[in-house]
C-alpha cells in the first residue's frame, strides 16, 4: 500500500516525509482494518514528527521515531476485522483513532473501541477532522472545566483545531462563550456560535469575568489567566507552545497543577484519554447538529508534508485534512 513514512526526527516536514510502498497492516485480535478515505492533521502530528518535547522520546523512540508512519485520526470503510471484533464488520463506514500504524496511508488498523460509525451527516473529510481534536475539546470543557449552563467561558485559541470544537461544545452545554483568536479568523469563531470574540493582537482579556478558561494557545502567563478568572474559576491548559525543545509548554502546565491546591481557583492540565465513549458522545452531538467540524483545507496524500506545514505555520482555521 502507499503510506507516508518518516525515518528520523526533524522540524521540517517537507524534508522528512515521503510517500512510499509498505506492507498493509493485518488486524490483530480486537482490531479493525480500515480502508482510509481521509485523515487529519493536528499539532500533535508535528510534535511526534519532531520528537518534542524531548521527554516524549522516552515513549516514541530516543534517537529515531519508533512509529514510522504518522497520523492518528481516520475516516474510512472497514476492510477486515480481527478475532473478537463484534462492533464492526466489512463495509461499515467508521471514524476514529488508529493504533500504532499511521493514518496517512491507504490502510490503517484501529482497536474496535477506538472507532464509531461515521456520523450520517458528515463526509469522510469532515469525519476525519473529529476524533483527537474534538475528543480533547470535549474532555477539557465537560470533564476538567466542568462547564455548566450559564457559565462564562473563554476559549483561547478558538480558531484552531481543538478551539473550534471547544467553542461549540461549551455552547452545547449552555455556556456563554467568548473566543480569543487572530483578527482574520474572528468571523469564523462567531459563525461557530461564540457570543463574543476578542482579537489577541489588540483586545485586553477582561479581569475577573470568566468561570472557566480553556487555554489552547499556551503562551500567556498563569498570573494573567488567573486575573481573568472569577475567584473560584477553573483554568484548563490544553497543550502548550513555547518553542522550547526540552519541555515546551510542560513547565507552565506543571506550575499550574502545583499552584492549584493553594488558591481558590482550580488550575490544571490533562492528557487526552482518547476514549471510545467520548467518540460516541461526539457522534451524538454531531448528528444532533450541536457540533460541526470546520475544515479549512484538504490536501492529497502526496502533499501530506504541505498539510502539516500549513498547520504548524498557523494558517489553518479549524482542521486540515488529507485524502487518500
Amino acid at each position: 500500500m502507499n503510506a507516508v513514512r518518516q525515518e528520523r526526527y526533524g522540524i521540517a516536514p517537507e524534508h522528512l516525509l515521503e510517500v512510499g510502498r509498505t506492507d498493509r497492516p493485518a488486524p490483530r485480535d480486537g482490531e479493525v482494518l480500515v480502508r482510509v478515505r481521509a485523515a487529519s492533521v493536528d499539532r500533535g502530528t508535528w510534535h511526534l514528527m519532531a520528537g518534542r518535547p524531548y521527554p516524549a522520546r522516552l515513549v516514541f523512540g530516543l534517537r529515531r521515531p519508533s512509529f514510522r508512519n504518522p497520523g492518528r485520526n481516520l475516516a474510512g470503510v472497514v476492510e477486515a476485522v480481527g478475532a473478537g471484533v463484534t462492533e464492526h464488520r466489512p463495509g461499515d463506514e467508521v471514524y476514529g483513532i488508529a493504533s500504532a500504524n499511521g493514518t496517512f496511508a491507504e490502510y490503517a488498523a484501529a482497536k474496535q473501541d477506538k472507532l464509531d460509525r461515521k456520523p450520517a451527516n458528515l463526509s469522510f473529510e469532515q469525519a476525519a477532522a473529529v476524533p483527537v481534536s474534538a475528543g480533547t475539546a470535549l474532555e477539557a470543557v465537560r470533564d476538567h472545566a466542568e462547564v455548566r449552563p450559564g457559565d462564562r467561558v473563554l476559549v483561547i485559541g478558538a480558531s484552531g483545531g481543538v478551539g473550534t470544537f471547544a467553542v461549540q461544545i461549551a455552547k452545547a452545554l449552555g455556556a456563554e462563550v467568548t473566543g480569543l483568536a487572530g483578527g482574520a479568523k474572528l468571523d469564523a469563531v462567531r459563525r461557530l456560535g461564540a457570543d463574543a470574540v476578542l482579537d489577541y493582537r489588540r483586545d485586553e482579556i477582561p479581569q475577573g469575568r470568566f468561570d472557566a478558561i480553556i487555554d489552547i494557545a499556551g503562551r500567556r502567563p498563569l498570573a494573567q489567566l488567573r486575573r481573568a478568572l472569577t475567584p473560584h474559576g477553573r483554568l484548563v491548559i490544553v497543550g502548550g507552545e513555547t518553542g522550547g525543545r526540552l519541555f515546551d509548554g510542560l513547565g507552565r502546565q506543571v506550575r499550574a497543577a502545583l499552584l492549584s491546591p493553594f488558591v481558590g481557583q482550580t488550575l490544571g492540565f490533562f492528557v487526552n484519554r482518547e476514549s471510545g465513549a467520548d467518540l460516541r458522545a461526539l457522534t451524538a452531538l454531531i448528528e444532533a447538529g450541536s457540533v460541526t467540524p470546520l475544515v479549512d483545507r484538504v490536501f492529497p496524500l502526496a502533499d501530506t508534508a504541505a498539510a502539516i506545514r500549513y498547520v504548524i505555520d498557523g494558517k489553518a482555521t479549524g482542521k486540515v485534512v488529507v485524502t487518500v
